[in-house]
């Protein structure tokens, strides 16, 4: 016969608890969203993911925005927050902002098993630019400074890829704020020409919009067009409980399954797109390091002038 002893017993017990401890830690979880689009729609897309989080984890989920990418970084990197779903390049900043100090775990995954998406350049299609070179003299918008699609990725393509550096090619160079920004004010005549993205030639920022009744089908046409970057990844604190990381990371992973509509609205599912989102897939740094190096290049080109 085998026998236990009180304090091997009181181990046993303990261990369920243990295992759950961090919830007396942080009985309220926060994750941070960027700015690409409105706040009412960024809110709206993300309560279903915000209320299965909750039900899942047992502990109350709030959402965090900003104005701008840079609310959010500075957010995760003063402990304001546990959690964030960053785009590639606001990834890099966080990554630079805090030493390494936050780790991603997902990454969206496409019906087709693609992970990237597309930085794209748009003018109005009665504009008369067809091209980047047909946009010499006009007023070009970049999205947001931490923005991958929006500014480094553009940006960084512009100078090593088509041979010419943005602040002298356009006679205005701007910052619009947002992705849903810059396409009105391409589509109001505010900007020639504006950096943005899309995942596919039916799914996008300007797509969306057209979707959602914001701009008229047909106005905004794509003149440029990257290579394939690797979509933003989820990204925590690492400082964090490494079960409440894998936690949160698996919540999130089982979401679309879980509630395949509420996942559907988080995605912004569109009948009309060809490859839609269908879910995540794990990641690590080293995906996202030559981002964090391409951020380093575009930052020593402005110091330099060059």
């Amino acid at each position: 016969m085998r026998f236990i002893t009180a304090t091997a017993l009181a181990a046993l017990l303990a261990a369920p608890a243990l295992a759950e401890g961090w919830k007396d830690d942080y009985q309220v979880l926060k994750f941070g969203i960027l700015s690409g689009e409105n706040e009412k729609d960024r809110l709206m897309r993300n309560e279903p993911l915000r209320a299965y989080l909750e039900k899942e984890l047992g502990v109350e989920v709030e959402i965090f925005t900003a104005g701008n990418y840079d609310g959010v970084i500075q957010a995760i990197a003063a402990n304001q927050i546990e959690v964030a779903r960053f785009g590639s390049s606001s990834y890099a900043a966080v990554y630079t902002a805090t030493d390494g100090g936050v780790v991603p775990t997902l990454t969206t995954k496409a019906q087709n098993g693609n992970t990237g998406y597309y930085s794209v350049v748009v003018t109005r299609c009665d504009s008369g630019i067809e091209s980047l070179a047909d946009a010499k003299g006009k007023v070009h918008a970049f999205a947001d400074p931490d923005s991958t699609s929006g500014y480094a990725v553009p940006y960084f393509n512009m100078v090593n890829r088509e041979g010419f550096t943005p602040e002298e090619h356009f006679s205005t160079v701007t910052f619009s704020g947002s992705h849903e920004a810059g396409v009105s004010g391409v589509v109001n005549g505010t900007f020639d020409t504006a950096s943005t993205y899309q995942d596919n030639d039916a799914d996008g920022i300007y797509q969306r919009m057209e979707r959602k009744g914001m701009i008229e089908e047909g106005v905004v046409c794509k003149i440029w067009e990257s290579p394939e970057i690797t979509s933003g990844p989820w990204t925590f604190r690492t400082n964090l409980p490494e079960q409440l990381i894998e936690d949160v990371t698996a919540a999130i992973e089982s979401f679309p399954e879980a509630d395949p509509e509420g996942y559907k609205l988080y995605s912004s599912w569109s009948a009309d797109n060809p490859n839609p989102d269908a879910g995540f897939t794990r990641v690590d740094h080293e995906r996202y390091q030559w981002i964090v190096d391409m951020r380093d290049w575009i930052k020593n080109q402005r110091r330099s002038g060059s």
